[in-house]
């Protein structure tokens, strides 16, 4: 599967944060964590590779990186922890300011693959970061008395979005990363 990933495992203070959270809910079984290299605000899930060629991938990189190239890194805050039956998750405030970022994949992405029926992703987008996915049936109040719903926030600058192939189930973390863009802008957000 193609997805536009903001991936932020190369960031010390998000890897603290999973770690902190890990360390929490240590006591718990039934959760898989993500690996810290592969920390990620899924973007845009563009489709299978058998309807995606890597030429496609290479052309849709090219686009978003001259689509980015006057848009100015992005300043978000984390520390929010957002529950769902399936995954814990740190949320992101100020996600209004990641919209030229998404705009620019789904731009490309409709613009190399065609039909925007094809792209996948809902309408809205709620950026987060999953921490731990649910691999079993349990209490959800014991998670959230050990976890609570923040963690002490953190500050984070992205200055890039990544093409990344996901060969098989997402929990094999089977990534093959194809390529960044850059959000080279010189505004306020440096």
């Amino acid at each position: 599967m193609f997805y536009w990933h903001l991936l932020v495992g190369r960031y010390p203070q998000v890897r603290t944060m999973a770690q902190e959270a890990r360390d929490r809910l240590a006591p718990f079984s039934g959760l898989h964590y993500t690996p810290a290299k592969w920390l990620h605000m899924t973007t845009l899930v563009v489709g299978p590779p058998d309807s995606v060629s890597l030429a496609q991938g290479h052309a849709m990189l090219t686009e978003v990186s001259r689509l980015l190239a006057e848009v100015s890194p992005v300043t978000v805050t984390l520390g929010r922890i957002l529950y769902h039956p399936q995954a814990i998750m740190l949320g992101v405030e100020s996600a209004s300011e990641l919209k030229p970022i998404r705009d620019a994949v789904r731009t490309a992405a409709e613009a190399i693959i065609g039909r925007r029926e094809r792209i996948g992703g809902a309408t809205t987008w709620t950026p987060h970061i999953t921490i731990a996915y649910s691999t079993a049936d349990q209490p959800a109040a014991p998670l959230i008395e050990a976890l609570e719903t923040s963690l002490p926030a953190r500050e984070l600058t992205l200055d890039s979005v990544s093409l990344v192939i996901q060969h098989g189930p997402e929990r094999l973390w089977n990534w093959q990363h194809i390529g960044s863009a850059l959000l080279l802008g010189e505004g306020d957000a440096l």
